[in-house]
């Protein structure tokens, strides 16, 4: 909705703007989250299917734990960002435009 209003009143780079600092972060966060949520049943598959002795290794745990903290750390960043930084890119977007 927001990206069809920006393209409807030809204010994109504004929308990149805006986007940009705090949604690599935030993109990168949740595709590692992803693939944290997918490592379990995974290895579980692997199991039933003979190619793994053990349904979990350590090893496997200690994988997850990691996708599942870098995740973590990249929403938080992500969230700090978007609510120091683009807050203040933001409000000097909205000021430069009062003049208009």
């Amino acid at each position: 909705m927001i990206f069809k209003f920006a393209l409807a009143n030809n204010d994109i780079s504004r929308l990149i703007v805006l986007t940009i600092p705090h949604g690599v972060f935030e993109i990168t966060g949740f595709i590692i989250a992803g693939a944290a949520g997918f490592k379990i049943p995974y290895e579980i598959v692997r199991y039933l299917a003979g190619k793994k002795e053990q349904i979990l290794t350590k090893e496997d745990i200690k994988e997850y734990l990691t996708l599942a903290l870098i995740s973590i750390i990249l929403i938080v960043i992500a969230a700090w960002i978007e609510a120091n930084v683009t807050l203040k890119i933001a409000k000097a977007i909205l000021n430069s435009t009062k003049g208009i």
